[in-house]
């Protein structure tokens, strides 16, 4: 089998994966990330909790009115501003919210009390992810900031399910399983083997360079065939090759059990090797119609787990302070139970953040003892009952253009959230 034939057979979803290549922004000539510099951060992660997580169960305690079952008022626990739910009696595995405070706390920044208006699964997951309620049209945050910052990364925009549209600005890329990211690094060895490459070197980079003079033929042509720009988008991909090479001394040797850990070490390993910007990662079951208290319990550990697990093997690889991180689900649970004690669903949440740019050690926004969202202070932040907003989800994506540096951007401006001036929430990181 002929390196083009295995390139081909992936690109039809043999091995469930594809290799993005931004073509319009190379036809306009952009110096963006490109295959011998690679892309060196910020790092962009998305974490979602899909289905809807039980914020009381968290970050947004209550332990009063019924509205949970495994701990009272009084068993609340604080770590400096932060108040969460006891959980480290109540789970099996994971990490309890105990450990995660006491560990990130200082770094993290909770919004509590965020408005999704509507509490269906498909439009409050595209609500929570784009900024933009009532458009299909509108990219992710991650698919943007990966428009924005590095295009010409092979892997700019990873997504690991839940809502990921691209608004056509970057290639969604998905790449399930280590070995597969492994296979895709070594396309130039016959079944991912380095030690056996389909051509010699001397070979390749003639190969490679006759490639790049065709896909540059093509894309300079003002409007390209479907059937032609898909066969440049092949060439691209054979060209960029050598950039996905610097993944692999990055790609651990065993893989891990867990579904959400290997999310990570897959966008970790792209991030390092300079071919990623973004990554959405999104582990699913938290809709707990029945059951909800074993199901959080479950979970939320899970989650916690995974993003320590982020934070952790970033360490190691030494780009820790070079992440931005955005934790949240499209909605919450309702303040009652149901007659399967589970919990339906709640058109009232919380997201957390922490990464660089972000000042930690702060919770913003709050719910009340019936679990209603409290209007705020757009400048101040600070609760306003009469004359404050109700913070929904285009004032965050606004909050984090901002944060990215890129909300005068053509590709943001081209896809407006429609937040007026006065109420863009001000010194949102600070």
């Amino acid at each position: 089998m002929s390196r083009r034939d295995f390139l081909r057979r992936c690109s039809l979803a043999g091995l469930g994966f594809a290799v993005p290549i931004g073509l319009q922004s190379r036809a306009r000539g952009k110096e963006d990330a490109s295959a011998s510099q690679g892309y060196d951060g910020p790092f962009y992660v998305v974490f979602n909790a899909s289905g809807g997580w039980d914020t009381t169960y968290l970050m947004d305690p209550k332990g009063i009115g019924g509205i949970n079952r495994l701990y009272q008022e009084g068993d609340i626990v604080t770590a400096g501003p932060h108040k969460f739910a006891p959980t480290a009696k109540h789970i099996k595995q994971g990490m309890s919210n105990e450990d995660f405070f006491a560990k990130y706390g200082v770094e993290l920044r909770v919004f509590n009390g965020l408005d999704f208006s509507v509490n269906n699964h498909t439009p409050c997951a595209r609500y929570m992810a784009t900024g933009k309620l009532d458009s299909l049209a509108y990219p992710t945050f991650p698919a943007l900031v990966a428009a924005c910052r590095g295009s010409e990364a092979p892997l700019a925009f990873l997504t690991f399910g839940n809502y990921s549209a691209t608004g056509n600005l970057v290639p969604m890329s998905r790449v399930p399983y280590l070995q597969s990211l492994n296979l895709l690094a070594n396309a130039d060895g016959v079944e991912g083997n380095p030690r056996s490459p389909y051509h010699d070197p001397f070979v390749s980079s003639r190969i490679e360079q006759a490639l790049e003079a065709q896909f540059e033929a093509r894309v300079s042509e003002a409007r390209l065939p479907r059937v032609e720009r898909s066969r440049s988008m092949l060439y691209a991909a054979q060209v960029s090759s050598k950039a996905l090479q610097r993944v692999v001394p990055f790609i651990p040797k065993e893989p891990s059990k867990d579904p959400l850990a290997q999310q990570v070490d897959i966008s970790l390993a792209a991030f390092k090797g300079g071919v990623c910007v973004a990554a959405n990662l999104s582990i699913g079951q938290f809709d707990s119609h029945n059951n909800n208290d074993v199901d959080q319990m479950k979970l939320i550990p899970q989650f916690l787990a995974g993003i320590d697990h982020l934070m952790r093997k970033a360490e190691e690889l030494k780009i820790r302070e070079k992440l931005v991180v955005v934790i949240q689900s499209e909605m919450g649970r309702t303040p009652d139970y149901n007659k399967g004690n589970g919990k339906d669903h709640w058109s009232i949440g919380s997201i957390m953040f922490l990464g660089q740019g972000i000042a930690g050690n702060r919770v913003m926004g709050a719910t009340d003892e019936k679990q209603q969202l409290v209007p705020v202070n757009p400048q101040t932040l600070a609760f306003d009952k009469e004359q404050g907003i109700r913070v929904r989800p285009e004032h965050v994506h606004q909050a984090l253009r901002e944060l990215a540096g890129i909300q005068d951007h053509q590709f943001s401006k081209q896809f407006p959230l429609g937040v007026a001036p006065k109420e863009r929430l001000e010194n949102f990181w600070s």
